[in-house]
């Protein structure tokens, strides 16, 4: 804690230009490297960044000026990268899903633990004010205690506009898996860990076909349930329903919604870092938008490592591994329940990560 956190970035996609905007405003962040397994990729980063070198993977893990990684590669390489990482001794910080299945994400919690380096893990969307103003309502007792929530995603698939949707569609991909962390990481930040989930699922297609790009026409098979619909018993009592469909053309339901005993509260997208909220009060006339409260101000990707990069040391960052973990622990449970017709008990659990208070960023270091 105060003073930047050296990070070196591995995997250079698409999702990095996101990182790359916010790091330039987060003095709390040092770039000081990147690696790709396609070096021209990695050359281009760095000569777009200034102080940043192009370095081999391999190079970049042994670098002594780099305390945290930042994994950016395919789902498939999460565990592999992170546990590499965590053996030179660093810090690593992952798109999600933590790692491809809950097996991979245990040994990565568990070297972090052995080596005394700490996890971190997207969504960081959670840190947003979109989900912490609502998190700070439901705290402040605007809708009493909560009963229940619904959480839905509705589209008629990604191969509408991905050029290369075919991972979408193979074990590990699905409605679920992909988009599945922000929605399961927002109801666990609002109302607590889950104990139990049963979960049912179906596809409507075996094949689909690709709607843009150089290979348009083509078609790509399905081998997973393309609609998911789960419930999530929280340890509170609360029940959250989800609704995560590539199959469902529209929707016009809130992306989440809680309902209290004495009002409701509709939660922007938890893809999104921002957002209105609204709330409905016992005995209101409408619906009214809740003043920005809590969370970070115009955040985005690259806000949870610097969150982490300020968490004292021994404690959980808010977007950490405990929560990533927990999040696909609840997402692969959903599926095994809906594979085996049975109620599937929860095994892990996550803390309730503390409030963001209001905060903008107009100083060097976050606070």
């Amino acid at each position: 804690m105060g003073k930047p956190l050296n990070v070196g970035v591995i995997g250079c996609g698409a999702i990095i230009a996101q990182y790359l905007t916010n790091f330039r405003k987060l003095d709390s962040i040092n770039l000081v490297a990147v690696a790709d397994l396609d070096p021209a990729r990695a050359q281009a980063v760095a000569d777009s960044y200034d102080g940043v070198r192009a370095l081999s993977v391999d190079e970049l893990l042994a670098a002594d000026d780099v305390d945290l990684v930042l994994n950016l590669t395919i789902p498939a390489a999460h565990a592999d990268i992170a546990l590499k990482a965590i053996a030179a001794g660093k810090s690593v910080y992952g798109e999600k899903p933590l790692a491809a299945t809950t097996a991979e994400a245990q040994q990565v919690l568990d070297a972090a633990a052995a080596a005394g380096v700490t996890v971190g893990c997207a969504p960081d969307t959670v840190l947003g004010t979109g989900i912490q103003t609502a998190r700070k309502a439901i705290d402040d007792g605007l809708i009493g205690a909560p009963i229940s929530a619904t959480a839905t995603m509705a589209t008629p698939g990604h191969e509408r506009w991905h050029p290369n949707p075919d991972f979408y569609y193979q074990p590990g991909g699905g409605p679920l898996l992909d988009m599945g962390p922000y929605y399961v990481s927002a109801l666990v930040t609002l109302l607590g860990p889950v104990v139990s989930v049963v979960g049912a699922a179906s596809h409507t297609r075996n094949e689909r076909t690709i709607g843009s790009g150089a290979r348009q026409g083509q078609v790509v098979p399905v081998n997973i349930d393309s609609h998911v619909t789960g419930v999530l018993v929280h340890a509170s009592g609360a029940l959250s329903t989800l609704f995560m469909s590539f199959d469902a053309v529209r929707t016009k339901s809130p992306n989440i919604e809680i309902h209290g005993e004495t009002g409701s509260l509709v939660v922007p997208d938890p893809n999104h870092f921002d957002g209105d909220v609204q709330l409905f009060a016992l005995g209101a006339e409408d619906w009214e938008t809740l003043p920005v409260s809590a969370g970070y101000v115009d955040s985005g990707r690259g806000f949870g490592i610097a969150d982490l990069a300020n968490t004292p040391s021994g404690q959980e960052p808010r977007a950490g591994g405990q929560l990533a973990f927990h999040a696909l622990d609840i997402m692969e449970s959903v599926l095994e329940s809906a594979r085996s017709g049975q109620s599937v008990a929860i095994k892990s659990t996550a803390a309730r990560p503390p409030v963001v208070e209001l905060t903008e960023i107009t100083t060097s270091v976050l606070t």
